[in-house]
């Protein structure tokens, strides 16, 4: 293969504890919605993660539930009992064969869990707190949690991440993006406790903080290999209160010195400007790589189609970049850039291409109904 201007894209990656990517290029997690109703995972996803594992260097999975109460969408895979271990090594091992490291991607969805998939049907989170409908008013109020059910899925959070070793994973995700409930914890939006789990930014980093040690404790008792720990999160929300530079500035800082392998920022725009917590004009990653100050990797994402977007992503200092949608519409997308065929790569959904694209019918069916979440081809 010979020296392209794409080079810091295709160059492996070495993480500290030494395990290392063929490449820079890593699948972004996506949530497919094609497991089984018990929480194993479909011959039609592997398929999807198969055709999708070849070219990148690391694959982080669609998040799955550490706890019963904590399933967020229907048709998303388990992680909550031993009895989905060998779901998990069926998806591990296929994606392995394809030469990319595998991540699971651990989660509770806490209040953004719809009520008809959990037992009892009742939605619970940091707070008995109503969230704000985007056409205003309150949505449903969930239940706060007791003292006795944050210790269990903090347990819970280590426990799937004892699966994931078992099933031959190389490192679990902890999602703490996307207002799911490590997120709902440490937010002032919907975290207003007044015991050790609320108040205070410092109170409410202990919840993200007890998963993050949960985890750890979990490898260090049973990965004999190396083994991936990180951390997605969202650096601002839009409510008052609600997240803010300043907020994700003190996450990274008490990340870090607890010990991480990487850092994952959830931006649907790589590029997207703060909005509060900073007087600093540039984008939050730039800010977010100054505050890291190169002590442990960050990967970025959002919305980078091109390999030339992707280029410049890179070479704004983080470790590795994310790809979701364009994987969706480009599975080949690593090896055109290898191939200095970058100019064939899709940027658009072509509807006639499914089989092709190998897309689970529920995802498909998401993909060309939801106006805007890909570009469509006319």
């Amino acid at each position: 293969m010979s020296e392209t201007i794409y080079q810091p894209l295709l160059k492996s990656f070495k993480f500290a504890n030494g395990i290392t990517l063929k490449n820079s290029v890593a699948m972004a997690p996506m949530t497919n919605f094609s497991s089984h109703d018990d929480g194993t995972v479909s011959d039609e996803e592997v398929a999807y993660y198969l055709r999708r594992s070849q070219g990148v260097g690391m694959v982080i999975t669609a998040c799955v539930y550490v706890s019963k109460g904590g399933k967020g969408f229907p048709g998303e895979f388990g992680a909550d009992t031993d009895q989905l271990i060998p779901s998990l090594r069926k998806l591990a091992s296929a994606i392995k064969s394809q030469g990319a490291k595998v991540i699971l991607q651990i989660f509770h969805g806490g209040r953004q869990c719809p009520p008809e998939l959990l037992p009892g049907g009742q939605t619970v989170s940091a707070s008995a707190v109503p969230d704000k409908l985007p056409g205003g008013g309150n949505g449903p109020i969930p239940r706060a949690l007791t003292e006795e059910e944050i210790v269990d899925i903090i347990s819970d959070f280590g426990e799937a991440t004892r699966r994931a070793i078992e099933a031959g994973f190389d490192g679990v995700e902890i999602h703490g993006a996307n207002k799911y409930l490590v997120q709902q914890f440490f937010s002032p939006h919907t975290n207003t406790r007044d015991d050790r789990w609320g108040g205070s930014l410092d109170k409410r980093l202990t919840f993200p903080l007890a998963v993050l040690d949960a985890v750890k404790a979990s490898v260090a008792a049973y990965a004999e290999s190396p083994f991936l720990v990180g951390y997605r999160f969202s650096p601002e929300e839009p409510e008052t209160p609600g997240l803010t530079m300043t907020d994700t500035f003190a996450l990274i800082d008490a990340l870090t010195d607890k010990g991480l392998d990487y850092l994952h920022v959830s931006l649907q725009d790589f590029w997207a400007l703060p909005h509060r917590g900073t007087d600093d004009p540039r984008s939050r990653i730039e800010q977010i790589l100054d505050r890291v100050a190169g002590k442990i990797p960050v990967i970025g994402v959002g919305s980078l189609y091109t390999a030339d977007d992707a280029l410049k992503a890179i070479q704004s200092g983080v470790s590795l970049v994310a790809l979701g949608r364009p994987l969706l519409m480009e599975p080949d997308w690593v090896q055109k850039v290898a191939e200095d065929k970058q100019g064939d790569i899709a940027t658009e959904l072509d509807p006639s291409q499914q089989s092709d694209l190998v897309i689970p019918d529920y995802l498909w069916r998401a993909l060309l109904n939801t106006p805007g979440w890909v570009p469509i081809k006319a």
